[in-house]
């Protein structure tokens, strides 16, 4: 399995410093925090099926868990369609346009890494790279009840509790240890439909090791936000963003993913480095040296 690179140069274009920094959450059909009404909740179809034309696809990029696959593909069909997650359009598409493109990312993802999957939602891609790779450890990070309820559930029943954390909040709260799950680093970012580059970058590099890598899985217009935004993702500590196309010759179309690197930590502006205290500066008096 291979991917294609593409180094897009940057841009003299600079990014909006008025945009909302507020986490935009995945597609579904509403962002509200609280379930829909009996009555207005779509129905699910009974089964979701692999079609035979991915099937090769599948068990390359599935393996030997292309059983718990299926079984996390059904879920999301059903249980993620009534509770608003997966939009009732999206449940014949769960294969190719979710789970395989999804999958297609864990060839850039070295092996035992930790994965921080960043405005999880319905767990895509973090739940599907931890079904396919179960040498991960993956935190899905999100920030409504009714999205981490759904992922607690979908972990426990797919036996992934053992490689798999849900933490309810938001990417900030996560990189400052406000959350119930305190500081959280790792060395792999992914989001997927999340900000655009300039927002994601500011919420996912300080989750990151430094070398770490966000991999953001974006579309057509990848090369077009990399040209924009690689000025803000500089400034942020990141390297100049890259575009990959991961399952070249798997699946049609490969999955578009943008990368950067945490290569250096900035602080927020008007942040200050803690202050030695008197007693540990170079030359001065410690209380108790003679």
């Amino acid at each position: 399995m291979t991917y294609e690179t593409t180094a897009v140069p940057p841009s003299d274009a600079e990014p909006n410093p008025s945009a909302p920094a507020a986490e935009v959450p995945l597609p579904a059909p509403d962002t509200a925090d609280q379930p829909a009404a009996e009555s207005d909740l779509p129905s699910a179809p009974a089964e979701i099926v692999l079609p035979e034309e991915l099937t090769e696809a599948a068990q390359a990029l599935f393996g030997d868990r292309l059983e718990l696959a299926s079984a996390y593909a059904q879920l999301l069909a059903t249980d993620g369609v009534l509770r608003g997650l997966i939009g009732p359009r999206e449940a014949p598409r769960i294969w190719d346009r979710h789970l395989l493109n999804c999958a297609a990312v864990a060839e850039v993802i070295p092996p035992e890494a930790t994965v921080l999957d960043v405005g999880s939602g319905a767990g895509l891609p973090g739940l599907v790279l931890a079904i396919a790779r179960p040498d991960l450890n993956v935190v899905l990070i999100e920030p409504l009840a009714r999205r981490t309820s759904f992922l607690l559930e979908a972990v426990q029943q797919l036996g992934l509790a053992r490689t798999v954390r849900v933490v309810r909040g938001r990417a900030e709260e996560a990189a400052a240890g406000t959350t119930n799950a305190g500081v959280i680093t790792g060395d792999i970012v992914t989001a997927r439909a999340v900000a655009p580059l300039d927002r994601l970058a500011g919420w996912a590099l300080p989750l990151l090791v430094r070398g770490g890598r966000v991999l953001a899985l974006k579309g057509a217009t990848a090369a077009d936000e990399v040209a924009e935004h690689t000025a803000a993702v500089e400034r942020l500590g990141g390297s100049a963003p890259v575009v990959h196309r991961c399952g070249v010759g798997v699946i049609d179309p490969p999955t578009t993913v943008v990368e950067f690197v945490r290569e250096r930590i900035v602080h927020p502006p008007g942040a200050r480095p803690a202050k030695k205290s008197r007693a540990n500066r170079r030359g001065a008096p410690g209380r108790n040296r003679r």
